[in-house]
């Protein structure tokens, strides 16, 4: 199944239509799209028994964030070998580096950004899981069964801000207006032949950047959620960014940042991709 969030409402995916949610329930479940996480498994069970419309065309640049307004933003840095190669620093042996990423930076999948002026802004594809279920001190095997789906993401840093001062500022400078988008809708797990081995693609102006595969996570989907609910409860509609690997722009020789004018292009095999136009 494949939800999306369609001018603010729910929506059900079906190929090239959209189901509106509140319609076909008949007003069972809300349009609001956040709303749903917290009925997730009431909404499947639904979905599941439901003979749904056929649904309408829609425009894709319609399209807002599947998630757009998650209490919890978690964000993998080093989760990728080769990532953690380029940047510098040793890969990580227990849970990886975990920073947040603010909520007013989240957008939908189509979209332009407007870059700081001065800045260095990279990029970083990346899977993004969306929790179904409350999950607290929930082991690996059980971690699946705790995730509503995923999504694509682009994890958009201005690298000047996050780097210089006496400590990093990892949260603040990947949070400028614009910097998260995601979706471009919810693709729930059993859509996959395997939802731990899925690529990942970015280009910019058409040339590829970033290339990888999900199997190459230095800590899976499941780990990552085994880990983090270790310390504290994973809540219904909470975002887990799960890391990027190599090819970013601080990681070139010489280095490459974002340009007015440039168009980026993030996907993730079997969901779809998120487009991103630069401005000044």
């Amino acid at each position: 199944m494949r939800i999306a969030n369609l001018s603010d409402r729910l929506v059900v995916i079906s190929g090239d239509r959209a189901v509106d949610v509140e319609e076909a329930s008949e007003g069972e479940f809300a349009p609001d799209v956040q709303a749903v996480y917290t009925r997730w498994e009431r909404f499947r069970e639904w979905a599941a028994g439901t003979d749904l419309p056929a649904g309408a065309p829609f425009d894709p640049a319609r399209l807002g964030s599947p998630v757009p307004t998650p209490r919890q933003v978690f964000a993998a840095g080093l989760n990728y070998r080769d990532h953690a190669d380029e940047s510098g620093f040793a890969r990580p042996q227990g849970l990886p580096p975990v920073f947040t990423k603010y909520v007013s930076s989240i957008t939908g999948p189509i979209t332009d950004v407007t870059l700081p002026r001065g800045g260095h802004v990279d990029w970083e594809v990346e899977l993004v899981a969306v929790i179904g279920a409350r999950a607290f001190r929930v082991s690996e095997a059980a971690a699946w069964a705790h995730v509503a789906g995923l999504c694509a993401g682009q994890d958009l840093s201005e690298r000047i801000s996050q780097l210089s001062g006496p400590a990093p500022q990892f949260g603040l400078a990947k949070s400028y207006p614009g910097f998260t988008p995601m979706g471009p809708w919810l693709v729930t797990p059993d859509e996959f032949a395997d939802p731990d081995d899925l690529e990942l693609r970015c280009t910019l102006n058409g040339e590829d950047v970033q290339k990888s595969r999900t199997r190459d996570l230095l800590f899976s989907v499941p780990a990552l959620i085994a880990g983090l609910s270790a310390v504290l409860p994973l809540l219904p509609g909470d975002v887990l960014f799960t890391g990027t690997p190599a090819g970013v722009g601080m990681g070139r020789t010489p280095q490459r940042w974002l340009s007015p004018g440039d168009v980026l292009v993030s996907s993730v095999e079997g969901i779809g991709e998120l487009r991103q136009r630069c401005r000044a």
